[in-house]
């Protein structure tokens, strides 16, 4: 449904609705999620895929602040009365051959709606501070609690207690505190929202408090969604899966649904059909095609061709401007770190993403995040969930049925959004360094290649370390292929840059193309001091490179393109800890 005016940074439902901002009807998902009948839902979607704005359209649905409000819903899906046959239509689930009327649902039920997305602090105290502020407001919200004899002096006297600042046992359970309150109060069961529940725990992660975190919010999830008799229905949203044994221990009865699950598929994100309709309506018809590669390629199940919200309103918005918006709606911190950070074969994987390539990897969607930083495929499981990556096939291989996906780079957007990372990091002095290396390199000046290589090196080998204290031996290895990187996405309109590929007799570590023939075209071989190789100064290491690279006839793949031996320059990059001799 396109109403009158595309609006962004609309999270509440009300909002949209009487203030006729751009709307896609997804009120089929208050159906789907309330004839599935579990008693606690976790669904997984990337950030800006309407998350915050579907939790709140069930808040308004079902709460009773909202009673006889049927202006929100009139017009939409939820509003027609519900037959067998249309419920049949779902699929999923053996649901009773029985008809809803769900205009007599709505304003039925008292409902606890939490956010934890503007939880965000660099150390534990401060973000248990927040999440107390959070749990103090919604006790500030229903103050009127505390009128007549509904609680007793004690419970009274309780919920005075709740401010910001609160102890840490009594904030995990609060909420469930709360339940009881409400449910004493209104002689019905409760709906708890919670919505972006692992922001506080990526950033616990990102900052070194995990295990404190991990302590508080396995008491709050226990005490809120498992042991809370006060419990009608749980809703909980985020980006990540986090493994049950991390914060979700012995919920058996949490109903996971992932970004690999068919149900819901359609209720979050903009299927092909209503992207197409609203840039007609929009009078962007004819932007169709492009549309759909800049941001398409998003997969929820087996359901494809589904778009990120947030850039098809920006773009409308803009009148049909192309630009990565879904980058600059928040951070994109931990993504970041994990790649720059990462063992090298990440980076070479992210080289092989980069030039449009798809590769396999078997992965469990359950992110354990003390593994984030020595698995790769932990990592390629966060990247699936955020967004970053899409499913192009999936198979189970082996007697043990092992799920191994093939992935690819979602769209054009998102490959932007890597370019201009990896770019990120050899921002500030580091990028003059960068720069002046390449200018040096394509003037054969090595003199001057060998000053600004070692001040790059310098300035960027510590964002390259995980932060486990890599050796001597692979420190230069996360920088060199952070460096590959690097010039693969700041060389891309000119040269092709190519690494460890095969080549004659062996694999060279990199070659850079100019698409140009008549220009020259370059083999570096990369190598640290080894003293088990006889190897007592740089230059013995950089002799060491160029017999290698003369041995394996690394230009042979040079050659067999047509390039001639005096375009060919061949370096050696030879390493001891941060220093670098290249000749």
């Amino acid at each position: 449904m396109y109403e009158n005016r595309a609006g962004l940074c609309y999270q509440n439902f009300e909002e949209v609705r009487t203030g006729h901002i751009f709307y896609i009807d997804k009120t089929d998902f208050i159906r789907e999620w309330w004839e599935y009948a579990d008693k606690v839902t976790l669904i997984t979607r990337p950030r800006r895929f309407g998350n915050t704005l579907n939790m709140s359209m069930v808040e308004c649905f079902f709460s009773n602040q909202y009673a006889g409000r049927s202006d929100l819903f009139e017009g939409l899906s939820i509003w027609e009365e519900t037959s067998a046959a249309q419920r049949s239509a779902f699929g999923e689930k053996n649901l009773p051959v029985q008809e809803y009327k769900y205009r007599e649902l709505q304003g039925t039920f008292p409902v606890i709606f939490l956010s934890f997305g503007n939880i965000k602090a660099a150390e534990y105290k401060k973000m248990e501070y927040k999440i107390t502020e959070v749990i103090a407001a919604l006790y500030e919200k229903n103050s009127y609690l505390l009128e007549g004899s509904w609680l007793s002096e004690n419970e009274k006297l309780y919920y005075k207690k709740i401010q910001p600042g609160i102890e840490e046992e009594v904030a995990a359970g609060a909420v469930h505190s709360m339940a009881n309150f409400m449910e004493c109060y209104y002689g019905k069961k409760v709906i708890i929202i919670l919505d972006e529940y692992d922001t506080p725990m990526q950033e616990a992660w990102l900052y070194g408090y995990w295990d404190e975190a991990v302590r508080f919010f396995s008491s709050f999830f226990n005490t809120t969604f498992k042991t809370n008799d006060a419990l009608e229905r749980g809703l909980i949203t985020g980006i990540t899966r986090i493994a049950k044994e991390s914060i979700f221990t012995g919920m058996n009865h949490l109903d996971v649904i992932t970004t690999t699950s068919d149900e819901y598929a359609t209720s979050f994100g903009f299927t092909e059909s209503e992207v197409f309709k609203a840039l007609d309506d929009a009078g962007l018809g004819e932007q169709k095609p492009k549309v759909k590669e800049w941001y398409d390629g998003f997969t929820f199940g087996t359901y494809t061709d589904i778009y990120n919200p947030w850039s098809i309103a920006s773009f409308i918005k803009k009148k049909g401007k192309y630009d990565t918006y879904w980058a600059n709606t928040s951070g994109n911190d931990l993504v970041n770190s994990l790649i720059q950070t990462g063992v090298p074969s990440i980076k070479q994987t992210m080289e092989e993403l980069l030039q449009g390539k798809s590769f396999e990897a078997e992965l469990d969607e359950r992110i354990v995040f003390d593994q984030l930083n020595g698995s790769a495929n932990a990592v390629w499981s966060l990247l699936l969930a955020t967004g970053y990556l899409k499913v192009e096939k999936f198979e189970q291989v082996g007697r043990l049925l092992r799920k191994v996906y093939t992935l690819k780079l979602t769209n054009m957007e998102v490959e932007s959004i890597f370019e201009n990372m990896v770019r990120g990091w050899f921002g500030g002095s580091s990028e003059v360094y960068y720069n002046e290396f390449i200018r040096a390199l394509f003037n054969d000046n090595v003199r001057k290649m060998n000053t600004f290589m070692n001040k790059v090196a310098l300035n960027t080998f510590s964002s390259f370390d995980s932060g486990n204290r890599p050796s001597e031996q692979a420190e230069p290895e996360r920088f060199y292929h952070g460096f590959v990187l690097g010039m693969m996405v700041n060389l891309a309109d000119t040269y092709k840059v190519c690494s460890n590929r095969e080549s004659g007799y062996g694999r060279y570590d990199v070659m850079i193309k100019p698409l140009d023939r008549t220009k020259k075209a370059y083999i570096f071989e990369f190598k640290v001091l080894d003293p088990d190789e006889d190897e007592k100064t740089l230059e013995d290491t950089l002799a060491n490179a160029h017999r290698q690279i003369e041995e394996k006839q690394y230009e042979a793949e040079l050659t067999s393109e047509g390039f001639a031996p005096h375009q060919i320059r061949k370096y050696g990059f030879a390493f001891r800890g941060k220093e670098c001799l290249i000749g």
